[in-house]
């Protein structure tokens, strides 16, 4: 944030200082803060409170344009929820960096703002500029841009100028728009995360009310524009076609279904891949490399685009694809893309699975780095029934459960399928009650770290609330339990009391 208040210049101004003061000692917070104030004479008047209030803000922001005066006004509102300890929360500084785009995708050129009664210049060396960042420092404040000829799309927390949860009146329509136009990487991204989020939950809805699922048109196309953008950075292009998290959508439900979040993420994926097969095998074939490996960004762009449309189409159960994957396995020059082709191989089961995860495991079974990834790859794989699976890995001679790295790959990793995790059998719960207990003996900081994934089991449904809090009990009724381990289930089920 500094450096978005600040500047490069002004920010390296305050390096300089800091270090001038300091080097070789030991400081603090407050004594950045100081060096970064006076080597720019700015004034920070309640930014310290990011060191001292706890909680993320909440930013709301309301847009208006007014056709007559050619004006457009953002009115902020920001609220700090309460936390234990500190009941009340005072304003915060937030930077908000702040672009308008017009209708013909472009950037609207600023060059002052009406805040406070006060006419603000924001031009940089005698110019407009296309974006500007905004100092909001009141629990509510209001900054008119002036010569505004239309109705513009705002494209607020460019580059991500300030870590808050912000909730603007942008549509559906505005969010499309952005993802097509935005000049600014972060908001073209935040952009189709926000309308991948929207329609996963929609479509989480329509599984749990039994409906055929529909993927929004708009949506698709918005994804294809991305794909078949060849002045887009490719790093940017695989980011932003990678859909949100199951964790990421669990989290913001009231009940989280992992049933129905997995079943809509994969039918998205599917379709996409249907949709866009010829777009996507192009992709692959585009980016393909016999060439030496090389460590640089276009490198690693090229093999990250590569790689996530090679997942996409690993998605569909299709022969074709399958023997795309299996020649990107088999010619790949470097461990990123033969361990990226294994991962499209590993969402199918079946002999062919097998024998490319047998075949990596014998090529690679002296680096016990590349062997934690192949256990993990297994151990987090969505497949049905993966459970035993996992158990058979325990036998494994690549397992040692007394080596925590190995425990974090195969025990860890299962956590990160959280179809199976929460599988309403409670088979994954029993499983991980059994490991936490198995473990506490060897080595209580790890149990105490695998035992987290009990914590939040208020948040599911009745059947599964019963089922996590009965491993709970089980684990707090075994004797000689460790203290890492007893704090944290005490703590967990001192939740139901409360509730």
């Amino acid at each position: 944030m500094y450096k978005t208040l600040l500047g490069a210049p002004g920010f390296r101004k305050g390096m300089d200082l800091y270090f001038k003061r300091h080097d070789g000692q030991a400081v603090t917070c407050e004594d950045f803060y100081a060096a970064m104030r006076d080597a720019n004479d700015a004034d920070f008047s309640n930014f310290l409170l990011w060191y001292s209030q706890a909680g993320t803000p909440c930013l709301k922001v309301v847009t208006a344009y007014d056709a007559q005066a050619k004006s457009y006004s953002l009115k902020f509102s920001q609220v700090v929820p309460p936390t234990p300890g500190q009941p009340v929360k005072e304003p915060m500084f937030i930077p908000v960096a702040v672009g308008l785009v017009a209708s013909n995708g472009k950037d609207i050129p600023l060059s002052s703002v009406n805040h406070d009664g006060k006419l603000e210049t924001i031009t940089k060396d005698g110019q407009p500029v296309n974006t500007t960042v905004l100092r909001v420092t009141k629990k509510e404040e209001e900054f008119v841009f002036s010569d505004i000829r239309e109705c513009p799309v705002p494209s607020i927390l460019r580059g991500y100028s300030a870590p808050i949860r912000l909730d603007s009146d942008l549509t559906d329509a505005d969010l499309y728009f952005l993802l097509a136009n935005d000049s600014d990487e972060f908001n073209r991204w935040e952009a189709g995360q926000v309308l991948a989020r929207k329609l996963m939950l929609s479509l989480v809805s329509d599984f749990q009310k039994n409906e055929k699922l529909v993927l929004n048109p708009q949506f698709l196309l918005g994804v294809k524009s991305i794909l078949c953008d060849s002045s887009l950075d490719k790093e940017f292009v695989a980011k932003a076609i990678t859909l949100p998290g199951e964790g990421e959508i669990m989290d913001i439900m009231e009940i989280a279904d992992p049933d129905a979040v997995h079943a809509v993420r994969t039918f998205i994926r599917k379709q996409l891949a249907t949709e866009l097969r010829d777009e996507f095998l192009n992709t692959v074939k585009n980016n393909r490399s016999s060439e030496q490996y090389e460590f640089n960004h276009t490198s690693m762009a090229r093999r990250a685009l590569k790689n996530i449309a090679l997942a996409y189409l690993g998605s569909l159960e299709d022969e074709e694809i399958t023997e795309l994957a299996l020649h990107e396995y088999k010619t790949a020059t470097n461990m990123t893309d033969q361990f990226a082709s294994l991962a499209a191989l590993d969402q199918n089961p079946g002999k062919i699975r097998d024998e490319v995860l047998a075949d990596f495991y014998d090529k690679w079974q002296h680096d016990f780095l590349v062997v934690n990834k192949w256990l993990s790859l297994q151990a987090s794989s969505n497949i049905p029934g993966n459970i035993e699976n996992v158990r058979k890995l325990l036998n494994h001679p690549a397992f040692d459960i007394r080596n925590p790295n190995k425990v974090y790959s195969l025990i860890g990793g299962f956590c990160g399928s959280r179809v199976n995790l929460h599988a309403k059998d409670g088979s994954g719960y029993k499983f991980m009650g059994e490991m936490v207990l198995q473990l506490d003996k060897l080595n209580p900081q790890v149990a105490s770290s695998m035992v987290t994934v009990f914590s939040r089991w208020k948040r599911y449904d009745e059947t599964r609330q019963n089922l996590a809090k009965a491993q709970l009990e089980m684990i707090m009724a075994e004797n000689g339990l460790s203290e890492n381990v007893f704090e944290i289930v005490s703590k967990s089920l001192a939740v139901s009391s409360l509730a």
